[in-house]
């Protein structure tokens, strides 16, 4: 589902996503099973992966505990204006807060708050 004024654009791929008004994912980008924000941005090449590698199920993180989802494909939330930098990924299951930023060339799990970079973090 794409709202008014959100950008799917150059070579991007969505699948089982929801991308709220103004969410952009502008290009070389995957959006798997996730939902974006209010304005939210992926920089070029972001990867927002849906599926663990051992295949189980996908826990969804919430502050320092995570939840069951139920699903064996579930990518990530973004708040409103959550950013990732070029080349970024979401493991599944990552929570981004409003205006969280995730830095180029990184991978974000987890929870991820508010305006923090993130290099690397693990569950």
């Amino acid at each position: 589902y794409v709202c008014k004024a959100a950008v799917v654009g150059h070579a991007s791929e969505v699948k089982g996503a929801i991308l709220l008004t103004g969410a952009k994912a502008a290009h070389f980008a995957y959006v798997g099973d996730s939902i974006l924000g209010c304005d939210a941005n992926l920089g070029a090449g972001t990867k927002c992966a849906n599926l663990r590698l051992d295949h189980k199920e996908v826990k969804v993180a919430l502050g320092e505990s995570t939840i069951p989802s139920g699903l064996k494909k579930f990518g990530a939330i973004f708040g409103n204006r959550a950013q990732t930098g070029c080349n970024a990924v979401t493991n599944p299951g990552t929570v981004l807060a409003p205006a969280a930023l995730v830095m180029p060339n990184s991978t974000a799990t987890g929870f991820v708050g508010s305006r923090r970079g993130v290099t690397q973090r693990s569950r």
